[in-house]
C-alpha cells in the first residue's frame, strides 16, 4: 500500500480554492472509533490490582502511577514545618484561582500551593473559547443534549445539568473579573459554533481565550488576601483520625524541603495527565500536567472512572517537528477551514465531534491519503488544514479572529494565509477523573476535586467549550460548599497512614515498590527525586551521570 505522498510533493500538488466538494457522510461512527481512535489501540490497558477500582480497565501508563509507592515517609517529615489554614486549594489554574476566589470572599482562609507560577496550566493553552447557551433560541437543555451525546451517552447527566445551567452565570462571573470576550457592535457577544455544537454558543477572546481568563483571575487573586505557595507540588494528602481529607505535604522546588500544611478542606485542581503522552502522542499539554491529582487522590481512597479513555484532538501541528503537538484551535474548523488528505480531497465534515474526526484523520494517515514528513522521509504523516482556502472565502480573518494562529505559523516558517499547516491528532484531554458530586465532593469527605482532575463530565469525549465551563461552575461551586460544610472541622491527628494500606495492598499484590509517584514532571525532565531540583533548573551539586 502505498504510505503516502512526501511533504514537498504533496505542497506542489496543493491549490487553494475557494470550494470543494463535502467529504461522503459517515456511514459508521462506533466502527470508525473501534478502528482507529487510540482508546482502542491493543494492548494499551490494563486491569488494575489495586486500590478502590482494583479490576477497572486503565491505560498502562496511568495505571504505573496509580499503583506506584509514595515518593516520601512519615521519616521525611521529621522537623518539616506545619501551616494551617482553612481551605487548601492545590494547583494554580482556572479552576484552582475560582475555588480559591469563591472560598476567600466567602471568609474562609484560603491557601493557594501550585506546581509552577500562578497561572501555568493547560487554562492558558486554551484557544476556542467556552460554551453557554445565553443566545435567543438556544437552551441549556441543546446543550446538555449535545454534551451527553458528544460523550458518547457515557457522561453524569446530574453534572451535565449543572454546568450547562451554570453556564450563563459563569460568563457574567468572568466578565466581572475583568475578562474581555470579542463584541459585535454592539456590545453583544460574539458567539461561535464549533464541531458536535448545535447552536452558536462559544463565546471567544479572538485564539486565546484560556490566556485572556487566566490574566482576569490570576490578577483577582493576587489582588486577594490568598495566600499563594508557588514552585510547591503537593507530594501527599493527610488525613485525620476518620480518613478525612486534613492537608497536604508541599515540596518546595526551591528551597528542596517539605512542608505541612494542614486545612479544613482541601480543593484538588491539579489539571490533566497529557504529559504521561499516552499511547506516544504528541500533547497539547502544559509542562506539568502528569497526573498528580489522580495519584493522590486514589492513594487516599477516591474512587476514579473512565481511566480507559482519553480526547486527542484532531489538530495539532506535525510539522515542523520541533512544533508537534501544538494545537490549533478548533475555531478556524468553525469558521469554514477544510481538512484535505494528500489529494486534496475531503475526508470528514470537519465540525463532527473531536473523536471521529481525529479517528478520521487517523484512518487517512495509516491507508495512505497522508502527507509525509520526518527524518527518515515518512516517520510521521499528517493532512492539511487548509487555512488559505478559508482566507480567500472570508479575506481577513485570519488577521482579526486568529492572530495567534498567525503568531505559529511565523514561529514554525510558515505563512497560513498563503501555505496549509499539516495537522495530526494530539493528546488533548483526560475524559475521565475523580467521581464528584455535583459541589465537586470526592467519596473521600473534605477532599473536592475539580477541574480535568475529575471526572463524569464530558463522558467519553468532550466537547470544545466545555473545559472553560467546567472549570468554572464547579470550581466555584466547590469553593463555598468547602466553606460551608467544614466550618466547624477540627482535626485531632493528622496522619500518613494511609501509605502504610498502599504499601500493604503492593505487597499482597506482588507488586514492586520500586516507582514512585506521583511523577510531577516528564521524564524528559530527567528529574529523579525532589533532592535534583533546583528552581526548575537540576541541581548543578548533584553528580551527572556516567
Amino acid at each position: 500500500m502505498n504510505p503516502g505522498i512526501p511533504y514537498q510533493e504533496a505542497l506542489d500538488r496543493y491549490q487553494a480554492q475557494t470550494e470543494h466538494p463535502p467529504a461522503a457522510p459517515l456511514a459508521d461512527a462506533d466502527a470508525l472509533l473501534r478502528q482507529f481512535h487510540p482508546d482502542y489501540y491493543p494492548d494499551t490497558l490494563t486491569n488494575l490490582r489495586v486500590g478502590p477500582n482494583r479490576g477497572d480497565p486503565c491505560h498502562r501508563q496511568l495505571a504505573q502511577l496509580l499503583e506506584a509507592d509514595a515518593r516520601i515517609d512519615e521519616a521525611d517529615l521529621a522537623g518539616a514545618p506545619i501551616q494551617g489554614t482553612d481551605i487548601l486549594v492545590i494547583g494554580g489554574g482556572g479552576a484552582g484561582c475560582a475555588a480559591a476566589l469563591t472560598a476567600a470572599r466567602m471568609g474562609a482562609r484560603v491557601t493557594l500551593a501550585t506546581k509552577l507560577r500562578l497561572g501555568d496550566s493547560n487554562t492558558v493553552m486554551a484557544e476556542g473559547g467556552i460554551q453557554a447557551s445565553i443566545l435567543e433560541g438556544d437552551t441549556p437543555q441543546a446543550h446538555f443534549e449535545d454534551t451527553i451525546r458528544a460523550g458518547r451517552h457515557n457522561g453524569d447527566q446530574r453534572l451535565v445539568a449543572q454546568m450547562v445551567m451554570d453556564g450563563p452565570e459563569v460568563v457574567r462571573w468572568l466578565i466581572q473579573q475583568g475578562m474581555q470576550f470579542d463584541t459585535d457592535k454592539y456590545g453583544d457577544l460574539l458567539l461561535r459554533r464549533a464541531g458536535g455544537i448545535s447552536a452558536e454558543r462559544v463565546a471567544c477572546f479572538r485564539d486565546y481565550t484560556g490566556l485572556e481568563m487566566m490574566r482576569a483571575l490570576r490578577e483577582a487573586v493576587f489582588n486577594s488576601d490568598i495566600g499563594v505557595v508557588e514552585y510547591s507540588p503537593a507530594v501527599e494528602l493527610l488525613s485525620n483520625q476518620s480518613g478525612h481529607c486534613a492537608g497536604a505535604v508541599l515540596s518546595s522546588l526551591k528551597s528542596r524541603s517539605y512542608r505541612l500544611v494542614k486545612a479544613k478542606a482541601v480543593i484538588l485542581a491539579t489539571g490533566g495527565a497529557g504529559r504521561l503522552h499516552i499511547n506516544g502522542f504528541p500533547t497539547s499539554n502544559h509542562f506539568g500536567a502528569t497526573g498528580d491529582g489522580l495519584v493522590l487522590a486514589y492513594r487516599l481512597g477516591a474512587r476514579l472512572r473512565d481511566l480507559d479513555s482519553f480526547q486527542y484532538h484532531p489538530s495539532g501541528l506535525i510539522y515542523p517537528q520541533h512544533q508537534a503537538g501544538h494545537l490549533i484551535t478548533e475555531g478556524v474548523r468553525a469558521a469554514g477551514a477544510f481538512l484535505l488528505n494528500s489529494l486534496g480531497e475531503r475526508f470528514v465534515d470537519e465540525l463532527l465531534a473531536r473523536d471521529l474526526v481525529s479517528s478520521a484523520i487517523l484512518r487517512e494517515c495509516k491507508e495512505g491519503r497522508g502527507v509525509l514528513v520526518g527524518q527518515p522521509p515518512g516517520q510521521a504523516a499528517g493532512v492539511w488544514l487548509d487555512t488559505p482556502g478559508l482566507e480567500r472565502r472570508q479575506p481577513g480573518i485570519l488577521q482579526t479572529r486568529f492572530p495567534k494562529l498567525l503568531a505559529s505559523g511565523r514561529k514554525s516558517g510558515i505563512d497560513p494565509m498563503v501555505t496549509p499547516l499539516l495537522i495530526y491528532p494530539t493528546l488533548h484531554y483526560q475524559n475521565g477523573g475523580v467521581v464528584i458530586d455535583r459541589h465537586g465532593l470526592s467519596s473521600v469527605p473534605g477532599l473536592y476535586c475539580v477541574g480535568e482532575v475529575s471526572g463524569g463530565i464530558h463522558g467519553k469525549n468532550r466537547l470544545m467549550g466545555n473545559s472553560l465551563l467546567d472549570i468554572i461552575s464547579f470550581g466555584r461551586r466547590a469553593g463555598a460548599h468547602a466553606v460551608e460544610q467544614y466550618q466547624l472541622v477540627s482535626h485531632k491527628k493528622v496522619t500518613l497512614e494511609h501509605l502504610s494500606r498502599l504499601r500493604r495492598e503492593l505487597t499482597l499484590a506482588g507488586m514492586p515498590l520500586a516507582v514512585q509517584s506521583p511523577l510531577l514532571f516528564p521524564t524528559i525532565a530527567g528529574f529523579e527525586n525532589d533532592s535534583h531540583y533546583d528552581g526548575l533548573r537540576r541541581n548543578k551539586k548533584r553528580p551527572a551521570k556516567p
